[in-house]
């Protein structure tokens, strides 16, 4: 009985390629998913220039199956639109020309309908190379398949990060999807968690997936610190403005206070003031501000003026590193389908940081700078990280649009420091 209980098990357990084809699957489906609450309108507008319209994602996405996993590997493989590869490559500088992003939303071809089309060509070509390719090309073909599951997650993000902009430019305040708050008790108060001196190792030590500006591993001497216990709320956010954070100079970085001089800022992004209350813009419309939760949407200049008003700093990456690296990857993702962060009720233990992972990205004052030994990948795929090691700074933890198989301790995101329309918030760090 034992060796036929064995046999099923091996029997049904699906091979490495049929759980190459059922991750792909699953990943572009997801993708589909969250278009599902958009009408057409919806897909074509681009309302800034870091911002791409929902259309373009689909088609990138697709294009980037194309380019680097197909085009390379089918010899008979032919693209429906050779066009689509002047429209729709993103940065790609050494695979040809592109169109300029900032245009993006001026292109009403292909229409909505003829881009699923294409991403559906896409997916039958790839399902079917998949499954008759051998296992010597598998093999071969594998990381760039991952590759471009992992990149497809990115642009999940930044739909739902896109989509919520451009519904925000909308004096109807029209809600992407209908999610009701739900309340929950009093926020812990914030508490400190001390550290010790310590020469860690830094960086992707595991054998799955990481992109390459997660390595190599090395070390690095870290002096003790304390981390805050939880992300400030709204309401600690409020204090400093109400302080008149937005209106003192002596609190801001140079550029930062620039920034806020010219773009008028009093407070975070989608933050709107009707009478004496402050609403905000969600995917499910404008609402009140919940001081419970964690304040979003802020620029790093925001996050590290907030922290000297505070007395205190911005975490170092591997500062947070250390602190994320044995806890456990819970939070509010994007499976959840809230799309905004929520209220925290209760910490996990004394000496244990809470919302490490999931509601928003966290600020860290360290400058996205590459690794001791870094080298970019050779080829194409090498310009996907290494070229963006400038002028950016780095967030840690992922957010309520991050999907929880995307992320890891070790995961670098990064951002110039103006940017706000990511699910961006702040931790605290200080000296011992």
């Amino acid at each position: 009985m034992a060796k036929n209980i064995q046999d099923y098990a091996t029997q049904t357990q699906p091979s490495p390629r049929q759980s190459l084809i059922d991750c792909y699957t699953r990943v572009r489906h997801f993708t589909e998913q969250l278009c599902v609450p958009l009408e057409t309108e919806d897909y074509v507008i681009q309302s800034m220039p870091d911002v791409s319209p929902t259309r373009w994602h689909l088609a990138h996405t697709a294009w980037f199956f194309e380019t680097f996993l197909l085009s390379p590997n089918v010899a008979d493989y032919a693209s429906p639109h050779p066009q689509y590869a002047y429209l729709f490559n993103s940065y790609y500088n050494s695979v040809g020309e592109r169109h300029n992003r900032s245009q993006r939303g001026l292109i009403s071809r292909p229409t909505v309908s003829e881009t699923y089309t294409y991403r559906h060509y896409v997916d039958q070509c790839v399902t079917d190379f998949l499954a008759s390719c051998d296992e010597q090309l598998l093999e071969k073909i594998t990381p760039v398949l991952t590759l471009g599951i992992h990149h497809e997650q990115q642009h999940q993000e930044l739909m739902v990060t896109d989509i919520k902009h451009v519904l925000s430019c909308n004096p109807l305040y029209p809600a992407y999807h209908e999610q009701i708050p739900q309340k929950t008790a009093q926020v812990p108060p914030l508490e400190w968690i001390s550290y010790p001196e310590q020469l860690a190792w830094i960086g992707y030590q595991g054998q799955d997936f990481s992109y390459d500006n997660e390595g190599p591993v090395h070390r690095q001497f870290v002096d003790a610190y304390q981390l805050a216990s939880r992300l400030i709320t709204n309401r600690e956010y409020l204090d400093f403005m109400q302080d008149g954070g937005y209106q003192n100079p002596l609190l801001w970085l140079s550029s930062g206070w620039n920034t806020v001089q010219a773009e008028h800022w009093q407070a975070p992004l989608y933050w709107i003031k009707q009478d004496h209350d402050w609403y905000v813009m969600t995917l499910s419309g404008l609402r009140l501000v919940d001081p419970d939760e964690p304040v979003c949407h802020v620029s790093y200049y925001e996050a590290d003026a907030y922290a000297r008003w505070a007395k205190a700093r911005l975490a170092t990456e591997a500062e947070w590193e250390i602190a994320a690296s044995h806890l456990p990857i819970t939070g509010n993702f994007a499976e959840q389908r809230t799309f905004h962060p929520e209220p925290l009720s209760t910490l996990l233990t004394s000496d244990q940081p809470a919302q490490m992972f999931g509601d928003v990205w966290e600020w860290t004052q360290s400058a996205y700078l590459p690794y001791h030994g870094y080298q970019p990948a050779p080829g194409a795929l090498g310009e996907y990280n290494g070229k963006f090691m400038c002028n950016q700074f780095v967030l840690r933890g992922g957010s309520c649009a991050t999907s929880i198989t995307h992320i890891r301790p070790t995961y670098r995101n990064f951002f110039p420091p103006d940017a706000r329309w990511q699910f961006m918030g702040i931790r605290l760090a200080r000296e011992v």
